[in-house]
């Protein structure tokens, strides 16, 4: 799973999606996630990342988590299986 190289994402919590124009506002927990995304961490890594730093236990981690990918995925700013292949 990677960011589409096009999406940029501020340390305030803008990301930018400039190719549609559009842009979201992320808590920075979200900032976080996303950028262990960049660093090329899988889901286990950042899992344990996250669980180390917050108080937060792993089912409600994992709900977060897989909620927080969907949305991204929804609105097509992360690149598919079949992208990174190519």
């Amino acid at each position: 799973m990677k960011l589409r190289k096009n999406v940029a994402v501020s340390e305030a919590g803008l990301l930018f999606n400039p190719v549609t124009g559009e842009s979201y506002s992320i808590n920075p927990i979200g900032v976080e996630i996303l950028n262990l995304i960049r660093d090329e961490k899988n889901p286990a890594q950042i899992s344990r990342v996250i669980l180390d730093k917050y108080s937060t236990d792993q089912a409600t981690f994992e709900k977060d988590y897989h909620d927080f990918i969907s949305i991204l995925e929804h609105h097509n700013l992360l690149e598919s299986h079949e992208e990174t292949k190519a």
